[in-house]
């Protein structure tokens, strides 16, 4: 995969309101779940209760959690794009993200990333990137919203 590369204030400002780009697919399995569940400390059945999900729930096996699909969103802007001569990256915020519908266990799920606004703040580049998140086979996104970072640049 070809990554965009980006060098300063200027090349977001070039790209504001296009494409990024698109990640590759990652396959979403229990154990990743299991891990997230470890992680966070959510461990609510839905998520990892193999037996129990097959009957309790409407998906009828395990999903995976909303916000373990939000905290791929830095591994797939890596698959997306490369910057370079930053000297920081921050987070500042997420805007109306919007869950549509669950990841089921073992489905593979990929990014789509637009750039939705840029604004240079002297050296440092404010980037609002649209994010969209897609299960394949699924017509409909099922997670979609805008993260903001701040770049600041060398």
């Amino acid at each position: 995969m070809n990554k965009l590369k980006l060098n300063s204030v200027d090349d977001f400002l070039n790209l504001s309101g296009q494409l990024l780009g698109i990640s590759e697919w990652v396959t979403i399995n229990q154990d990743v779940i299991n891990h997230f569940a470890d992680t966070t400390f959510d461990h609510q059945w839905i998520h990892v209760d193999t037996e129990r999900a097959k009957t309790d729930s409407p998906y009828q096996t395990t999903i995976a959690h909303g916000y373990l699909t939000l905290s791929l969103i830095p591994h797939f802007l890596d698959e997306i794009m490369k910057v370079e001569n930053l000297k920081q990256l921050v987070n500042y915020s997420v805007e109306k993200m919007v869950f549509h519908s669950a990841v089921p266990v073992n489905s593979k799920l990929r990014m789509k990333a637009s750039l939705k606004s840029a604004k240079d703040l002297g050296n440092i580049c404010k980037a609002s990137i649209q994010c969209s998140f897609e299960v394949e086979g699924k017509a409909e996104p099922v997670l979609e919203g805008t993260i903001v970072f701040l770049y600041y640049f060398e």
